[in-house]
């Protein structure tokens, strides 16, 4: 079924023309619009189907169009509404969009700014229960519900744990320290068939090469000096659930022959011992290091890398989500807040702009760091500037002032298609702010939002052209 058929729209107005010339509009364009001549009307219609869209006329007898917009949201809380205003309507209607209202059109409009609005409103609807419906189907499958974002970049995290979990295929989890690699093996876990068998983590990197074989594979007694009695390895207690490698890119090679074995057959034998144990564990393995490069320098079999790289999940950092930051500080604060018995109002406008202003080389984690390092430090009701650290205020004015930089950019006028220039434009003003979305979208007088599809659109183009 086409799109726009998935998207009713509700047109409300008192004045038959206007009513007409929307339907006409609306129509054309291969919407199904639905008519009502008052405020009364349309609510019978919006009782009686599902209405995606409700363009309405502000003024109107009965029901006016602001006491039409509360009583859609009763019936339908995800419903967008267009207010349609008049001259002296304006103030009435921004004071609307508090109340939900999406956008308002004024009269005379024309056809370019009412299908504009229009689309813009079903995107913003259509973003919010792709949104929803990742978190339900996590949700649903008793996933963790840490994996908190609403950036375009953790939306395609979300959808690929909840497609892959189901399987039990081996997965390798890249990204920086701190992006929240473990967050998102975890919800793998929790969303898959295993949920209630044991999730049993390593982090190989905090390990020595003895020690790391004897937690993984087990020991008999006697297998070395102080193993004064047997003990079951990672494997063993993983054994019908899921096994998490941390930084799986510094395991030894010894051991890697021994992880290879594990994931082709199954197999293993503890320490010291010459009993073969077979043990049913879904693997998932994490690194902030390139495998590629580690196997092109010969520290990591390239045989192991494609048996852990069936199939991959990037987590982006933290800088490249900038829409995800208010809502982890916020969910942060709420934590710790909780967590010292010390209730706050929340983060101060000013202390907000400092955190997205800077680049997060420590990602996620250094993002929680700071959040309780400032719950504790505030004596204010909000959290203020000042309970940052000043490294990372400064830090946060240099980004904004490399930004601000005057830079030039030369481009051959006649050569080079309006695409390919925008492009240009976007790219450059991204290295410009370092990577952060949030001061290049200031830069380039558009929304993070917007910015977001624009390297969306341009990636899908590059992916059709691959």
């Amino acid at each position: 079924m086409d799109e726009k058929e998935n998207n009713p729209i509700l047109v409300v107005d008192d004045t038959p023309g206007i009513r007409e010339a929307l339907h006409k509009i609306l129509s054309k364009e291969g919407f199904t619009v639905f008519d009502a001549e008052d405020g009364e009307q349309a609510v019978k219609i919006l009782q009686q189907n599902s209405i995606a869209l409700l363009l309405t006329d502000l003024k109107m007898p009965k029901i006016d169009g602001a006491e039409l917009l509360k009583i859609a949201k009763t019936i339908s809380p995800d419903i967008e509404v267009v207010l349609i205003t008049g001259h002296g309507t304006v103030e009435i209607a921004v004071d609307a969009m508090k109340d939900g209202a999406f956008d308002f059109i004024q009269k005379p409009f024309n056809k370019m700014t009412v299908l504009k609005t229009v689309r813009k409103a079903l995107e913003k609807r259509s973003l919010v229960l792709e949104n929803r419906s990742l978190h339900e189907r996590l949700r649903s499958s008793q996933a963790v519900e840490d994996v908190i974002g609403c950036s375009s970049a953790m939306r395609r995290v979300m959808e690929l744990i909840a497609q892959v979990a189901p399987s039990s295929a081996t997965i390798l989890i890249t990204g920086e320290s701190g992006s929240g690699k473990e967050v998102a093996a975890k919800a793998i876990h929790d969303a898959s068939p295993r949920r209630d068998k044991n999730f049993i983590k390593v982090s190989c990197a905090a390990l020595p090469e003895t020690l790391l074989e004897a937690e993984l594979f087990g020991y008999e007694k006697g297998a070395f000096t102080g193993a004064i009695s047997r003990r079951e390895g990672r494997f063993e207690l993983a054994h019908g659930g899921t096994l998490f490698l941390d930084e799986v890119g510094d395991i030894n090679p010894s051991v890697q022959v021994k992880l290879l074995r594990v994931l082709q057959s199954g197999e293993f034998e503890r320490l010291g011992g010459g009993k073969t144990f077979k043990s049913d564990v879904r693997l998932i393995a994490a690194t902030n290091a390139s495998l590629k490069e580690l196997v092109a320098s010969r520290q990591f079999r390239e045989d192991l890398y494609y048996r852990l790289n069936v199939i991959n999940l990037e987590v982006p950092p933290l800088r490249e989500r900038t829409d995800d930051i208010p809502l982890l500080a916020n969910h942060f604060l709420r934590m710790y807040s909780k967590k010292n018995d010390k209730p706050l109002e929340g983060i101060a406008k000013d202390t907000m702009e400092v955190l997205l202003g800077y680049g997060w080389p420590g990602n996620v984690r250094e993002l929680e760091n700071t959040l309780e390092r400032a719950v504790v430090l505030t004596r204010s009701a909000l959290i203020l500037p000042g309970d940052l650290p000043q490294d990372l205020i400064t830090n946060a004015e240099k980004t904004r002032d490399v930004a601000s930089e005057e830079r030039m950019l030369t481009i051959p006028i006649g050569k080079i298609p309006l695409r390919d220039i925008e492009k240009m434009v976007m790219d450059e003003t991204l290295k410009q702010a370092r990577g952060n979305k949030n001061v290049a979208s200031k830069i380039l007088g558009i929304s993070t939002r917007t910015l977001y599809r624009r390297i969306d659109e341009e990636e899908a183009a590059q992916d059709q052209e691959d």
